[in-house]
C-alpha cells in the first residue's frame, strides 16, 4: 500500500475532474455525469493514494470499476496520468473515438468491461483469487460499485464467497448515494438496509465514512485489519458539487444545457475550492 496521499492535491484535481466532465457532457450531452460526481474522490484516492504500479517494486494492483456508469471518473483521472490522451475523451461516445459511456476491456487502463450490474464484483473476486492463490502474487484489487447493483443477486452471491476464498486482497468501496436510476434506493427495496451488518454477517471487514471526504477514505482503507475481503461503505451524494443536480434522480441520465453548464462551472469554484 502506498502512503504518498495528498489530500490538498487530491481536492484541486477532483474539481479539475468535474470541471472536464461537465466540458465533455457539452460535447456529446449523452454521459452520466452525476454519478461520476458522486464517486470522484474514492476512484482518485485508488488511483493516486492506494494503487501500487508496475514499477513499484511489487506486483501491479487492479482497479475493477464495476459501476460501469461512473466510468468517466475513471477516464478523467486516467487522462490526468498519462494513460488515456485528451483526444480519447473529446471522442467521448463519437463513431470514431474508442471510449464509450461504460468501460470496455482493451482499452489503456481498463481492465473488465462491466457496465451490466453486478457483473464486476465477481470479476474483482475471481482476479483477487488468481493474484494470491495462482499467481502467488502481493497484488491488491480495487472495485468500485453503486448501491443501486447492491440489488443484483450475483453480487450477493460474490460476496457471500468472498471470505470463504481468502481474498483479503480485495478492497471494495461502496458509492451509497442512495439514488439509481429511477428514484430512491430505500423507496425501491425497503428490505436493502442495512447494508454494512449484512457484509458483516459474511464475514468481511467493514468501514463507513464521508465518501466526499477524500482523507477519511484513504486513512480507513490503509487502517484496515487485513485477514478478511474490505468494503469501505462511502456515504456520498449523487451530482456533488453542483447544487442542481444533487440528489436528483433526473441527472442520472441527464446532461446540462449551456445555461446549466454556465452554473455549474461558477458553482464548482465556491463548493470545490
Amino acid at each position: 500500500m502506498r502512503n504518498d496521499f495528498d489530500i490538498t492535491a487530491s481536492r484541486q484535481r477532483c474539481m479539475g475532474y468535474r470541471r472536464r466532465i461537465l466540458e465533455i457532457s457539452q460535447q456529446v450531452q449523452a454521459l452520466h455525469a452525476a454519478g461520476a460526481f458522486s464517486c470522484l474522490e474514492m476512484v482518485d484516492v485508488i488511483y493516486n493514494g492506494l494503487m501500487r504500479g508496475p514499477g513499484s517494486g511489487n506486483s501491479p494492483d487492479t482497479f475493477v470499476m464495476s459501476k460501469g456508469h461512473g466510468c468517466m471518473a475513471q477516464y478523467v483521472i486516467l487522462e490526468e496520468l498519462g494513460v488515456l490522451e485528451r483526444r480519447d475523451l473529446d471522442l467521448y461516445c463519437k463513431p470514431e473515438g474508442r471510449l464509450g459511456c461504460h468501460p470496455d476491456y482493451g482499452v489503456p487502463g481498463i481492465e473488465a468491461s462491466t457496465g451490466s450490474l453486478g457483473h464486476g464484483m465477481g470479476l474483482a473476486i475471481g482476479m483477487a483469487y488468481a493474484e494470491r492463490f495462482v499467481h502467488k502474487n502481493d497484488g491488491g484489487v480495487f472495485t468500485v460499485l453503486s448501491d443501486g447493483e447492491l440489488q443484483e443477486g450475483s453480487t450477493w452471491e460474490c460476496m457471500m464467497m468472498a471470505a470463504n476464498l481468502g481474498v483479503d486482497n480485495l478492497v471494495a468501496l461502496l458509492d451509497h448515494n442512495g439514488m439509481q436510476s429511477f428514484g430512491n434506493t430505500a423507496e425501491t427495496h425497503p428490505k436493502f438496509y442495512p447494508i454494512r451488518e449484512k457484509l458483516e454477517a459474511f464475514n468481511w471487514e467493514t468501514a463507513e465514512v464521508n465518501g466526499h471526504d477524500a482523507d477519511a477514505v484513504y486513512n480507513a482503507v490503509v487502517s484496515r485489519k487485513g485477514g478478511k475481503p474490505f468494503m469501505l461503505i462511502g456515504n456520498t451524494v449523487k451530482g456533488r458539487g453542483v447544487s442542481y443536480m444533487e440528489h436528483g434522480a433526473i441527472w442520472h441520465y441527464r446532461s446540462p444545457n449551456p445555461e446549466e453548464y454556465k452554473q455549474a462551472l461558477a458553482e464548482l469554484v465556491e463548493i470545490c475550492s
